[in-house]
């Protein structure tokens, strides 16, 4: 498995993981039945990178990184990560956050933040924290789960 920048190629790699996600709804706040090309301007044209984690030609997972204020924010990046069915509890949010962090630093950001983490992502709230991240806000009842309805969207921070 190798992590590389991706290139407007790619999104056709990257299109069946990010559709999977989007339609689920339990992670992410686009819409379920959001557009090829909505999603490749989202995830590929206006972040400042975009990353493909792929094996044996298949996309099995993927990261954007941002800018995310400008002016006097704009030392401070967000990133969004996708992980495939298939590939997850195998290190590989893990490998990309820490790549992504590397490549932040590389970039000259100080810090990273995640906007709008769903508080039932478990799984991502733990590894975010472990990876040194704080839940430093908490909207309540923010983010509408297809099953669980309304639950809080947690912001998480870390300087790096």
């Amino acid at each position: 498995m190798r992590i590389r920048e991706a290139t407007a190629s790619d999104f056709d790699l990257i299109w069946p993981l990010f559709k999977e996600i989007a339609r689920a709804g339990e992670t992410y706040a686009f819409e379920p039945d959001i557009t090829k090309e909505a999603a490749e301007q989202v995830w590929l044209t206006i972040p400042r990178k975009t990353f493909i984690a792929e094996k044996d030609g298949q996309c099995l997972g993927t990261y954007y990184l941002k800018t995310n204020q400008a002016g006097p924010g704009k030392h401070v990046c967000n990133c969004g990560y996708m992980v495939s069915a298939h590939a997850r509890g195998k290190g590989l949010a893990t490998a990309m956050c820490e790549h992504s962090q590397q490549t932040a630093k590389a970039l000259g950001y100080k810090a990273m933040q995640f906007n709008y983490v769903a508080s039932t992502n478990d799984g991502a709230v733990r590894l975010w924290e472990k990876l040194g991240y704080d839940i430093v806000g908490r909207l309540p009842k923010a983010f509408n789960h297809p099953h669980k309805g309304f639950v809080d969207a947690l912001v998480m921070y870390k300087w790096l």
